[in-house]
């Protein structure tokens, strides 16, 4: 089962106990309400803390070591949930390495991306909603009202109710017998005693007879009042289908929110391929155990962490350590899971098994981060604890007291009835779910997107913007920045040779040079031939029957070729600002290689970084360059944008992302923290906000709770408008529905308030959170 084990510092500085962590997968939630009951139950248990995130459908619950899971289980069990622990993919046992003993366990396969459930939620709603548009036409217009036109509503109410109400009605059943009460006990107890006392009025009242006209009393009054002829089968139907849509909608977002496990549990690389002897053998990387040996072709992602045993190469560290420029790497050079091979192949031993990877910590990391609760989930879930039980009690005080006081009984179940239905939290499960959909369909159009209401609680408050530098404010991509060369040689002439010479190679550096090269010499071709590269240092070759050699200085001064002092300050000058040199040299003609230009190359700054910048500060935001590359190169970027230089960190590992957004949250900033690659998606769940850029890896887009679709950093102002707007979007819809029961009630308890009457308001209260929340489609940037 998926465990933690940690300790905690007890007093004087002693180490208590032990604290195991276990992640329950709980099924069978359908509200808030069930998530309270859950955490309420589990913590009642001895030493334990649990913390159920109704969202997710998981309970991560911290107990002593000698607490047996199954007693978590049970006690969820208990209350009428499903619980199993998460248990990870674990490795067969392995036999000697020369043996195929590599075998493990199978990976589980890939979740469906198919949901039955939503698409059955989507075929109940739209089918109960076919049903009862007629139904409630029909009850609200007299006029419209044919002879036994109330028999036509039946058939049509029954199936919204017994079918499409059945999720309610069943979620009812199995919470009353533990003796709870949740919100789909109000919807089914609600709709069943509309529905009941339609029944009876038909069957038993004068409701069913021929030419029976529905009256329609705004304030009832006992005397005026008739009970067995009044039918609310418009409101059973009305309520139903309200609740109906609202889990859909519910149910689409939650799903299109918790799109991040995928991304997060899967590893860098299905298999590795292990050396056995002289021969490769794939084996999945849960079976890969430390001290292995596997071997890395180029372009392939090393699956491990590791350390070069074998080989040359570079590795493009970007996802992961936040360097632009690619890393050379011989034998003893440590590697990560998820940066990839460029120019070699090489032979790596691992250094720590797929769950221990940097990788797989800190996809832990992020997951922990995210399944903390936000303010208005704990107070939703306050609220739903109490708001359910209030509602039963108040309506069967209301029944009994008419009842008692000579009103007359069917008064009296009219008004109790009326109580149920105008609290139905119909509304309240729109509030949410609505302009969470119609600002991600507006964001989208924008190149916008938001993942959910919790995400944007800190948004109106942010006041600081952390930026990662490589695929966020830089392009991500090495392109040639400048060629500084001798008086008498040409631009022209040194990118069509050495051009030439690195378009025969893989390396990050001579495909941007050969793409310059290509962009500004279209009809100039030069062939090479010969082409040698030379252990990361650089490549030598003949172009048009010239000695070339290109490469680093160290390159150079191996070889005695000598290098001018105009083009050494030109290398001095590049290094200041963190660009990577590239030396070129070929033959004057007497077979002596001689010094002719740098071309300098460098990861370049996004279109639209600068006034993004601008922006933000405009906006009264503190931009704060955030990356895993040199001080040089940050500040030279962080310079040609508008970032102060005490705004810049420098050198910080994947894993201190996370920590400098904490210390600057320890700092009392509210910080967003926009980034893109692997390295970035702990710190975008540590952050108030995150923000990934849409090219950035799925880890970090999925981390991300705002991504940026549009390849534009001038986007993220946008975001945190839409954002801040989503919020006071989501906050009036949940003020207008509690203020909605909170003046509804009253009314019904006094038993001014017609049971129809109440059902007709309370779908208008679901109307309006629609139409409040439809009011973001014309949000501008």
């Amino acid at each position: 089962m998926a465990t933690d084990v940690a300790e905690s510092a007890g007093p004087a500085g002693t180490v208590a106990e032990p604290r195991v962590t276990t992640e329950l997968a709980v099924t069978g939630m359908t509200c808030g309400t069930c998530a309270a009951r859950i955490q309420r139950k589990l913590g009642r248990l001895p030493g334990v803390e649990a913390s159920v995130n109704y969202a997710s459908g998981r309970a991560r619950v911290t107990h002593p070591p000698e607490q047996d899971p199954a007693e978590l289980v049970t006690a969820v069990t208990g209350l009428g949930f499903g619980a199993e622990p998460v248990t990870p993919r674990i490795p067969a046992p392995r036999t000697a390495p020369e043996q195929p003993g590599h075998e493990a366990a199978t990976p589980a396969p890939a979740e469906d991306a198919a949901d039955p459930e939503l698409a059955e939620l989507r075929h109940r709603a739209l089918v109960c909603l076919a049903l009862t548009i007629p139904v409630i036409a029909v009850a609200m217009n007299p006029d419209w009202q044919f002879r036994y036109w109330q028999w036509f509503s039946l058939v049509l109410t029954a199936p919204v109710v017994i079918w499409g109400g059945y999720r309610f009605h069943k979620a009812a059943v199995r919470h009353l017998r533990h003796f709870s009460a949740t919100m789909d006990t109000l919807v089914s107890v609600g709709t069943l005693a509309a529905f009941g006392w339609s029944l009876w009025a038909l069957f038993q009242g004068g409701a069913g007879l021929g030419g029976m006209r529905h009256a329609l009393y705004l304030l009832p009054r006992p005397d005026q009042f008739d009970g067995s002829r009044t039918i609310y089968l418009e409101a059973a139907a009305a309520i139903t289908t309200a609740a109906l849509l609202g889990r859909w909608i519910e149910r689409r977002g939650r799903r299109r929110a918790l799109g991040v496990s995928a991304a997060l549990m899967a590893p860098p690389a299905a298999e590795a391929r292990v050396v056995v002897g002289d021969r490769e053998l794939p084996v999945p990387v849960g079976g890969v155990q430390p001290g292995d040996r596997i071997a890395v072709a180029p372009g392939e992602p090393f699956p491990l962490d590791g350390r070069i045993v074998e080989g040359r190469s570079t590795v493009d560290a970007g996802a992961m350590t936040g360097e632009s420029a690619p890393v050379d790497v011989e034998p003893g050079t440590e590697v990560l899971a998820g940066t990839r091979n460029e120019t070699a192949r090489v032979v790596v031993e691992t250094t720590r098994a797929s769950g221990d990877t940097q990788w797989a910590r800190m996809a832990r990391r992020v997951e922990e981060a995210q399944a903390g609760k936000t303010a208005i989930q704990r107070l939703a879930d306050r609220i739903s604890a109490w708001f359910v039980p209030v509602v039963i009690i108040v309506a069967v005080n209301t029944l009994l007291f008419w009842g008692i006081s000579g009103a007359g009984w069917g008064f009296a179940i009219a008004a109790g009835m009326a109580v149920l239905v105008v609290a139905c939290p119909c509304a309240l499960g729109l509030a949410t779910p609505t302009a969470l959909a119609v600002a991600t369909g507006r964001g989208a159009q924008l190149g916008i997107l938001l993942r959910g209401p919790e995400v944007l609680e800190s948004s109106r408050r942010v006041d600081t913007i952390v930026l990662d530098k490589t695929g966020t404010v830089t392009t991500g991509r090495m392109t040639l920045r400048a060629v500084h060369t001798t008086p008498d040689t040409g631009r022209d002439e040194v990118l069509a040779r050495i051009g030439a010479l690195e378009a025969k190679l893989e390396h990050p550096v001579a495909r941007a040079i050969a793409a310059a090269a290509r962009e500004e010499l279209p009809d100039r071709v030069c062939e090479a031939t010969d082409v040698r590269a030379l252990d990361g240092l650089g490549v030598e070759g003949t172009v048009d029957g010239v000695g070339v050699l290109a490469g680093r200085r160290r390159l150079f001064d191996d070889r005695g070729v000598a290098v001018p002092t105009e083009l050494a300050h030109a290398l001095d000058q590049a290094a200041a600002h963190g660009a990577t040199t590239v030396l070129a040299a070929w033959d004057d003609g007497s077979g002596v290689l001689r010094t002719r230009a740098v071309l300098e190359v460098a990861d370049g700054v996004r279109e639209g970084s600068a006034e993004a910048v601008a922006e933000m500060k405009h906006r009264g935001l503190r931009p704060v360059l955030l990356t895993g590359d040199n001080p040089a190169a940050a500040r030279a970027v962080a310079a040609e944008v508008g970032i102060a230089a005490e705004d810049v960190v420098a050198e910080v590992l994947p894993i201190e992302k996370a920590d400098e957004v904490r210390k600057l949250q320890e700092q009392g900033a509210v910080v967003a923290m926009v980034g893109d690659g692997v390295n970035d998606a702990a710190a975008l769940a540590q952050a108030d906000l995150g923000v990934a850029m849409g090219t950035g890896t799925a880890m970090a887009i999925e981390a991300g709770d705002v991504t940026l679709v549009r390849d534009d950093l001038r986007a993220v102002p946008d975001a945190l408008r839409l954002a801040r707007r989503t919020l006071g979007t989501i906050r009036g819809n949940l003020f207008w529905a509690f203020a909605y029961n909170v003046a509804a009630l009253p009314l019904a308890v006094a038993g001014l308030l017609n049971p129809m009457i109440a059902g007709v308001t309370m779908a208008l209260s679901s109307v309006f959170v629609v139409g409040n929340s439809l009011r973001l489609r014309r949000f501008r940037p």
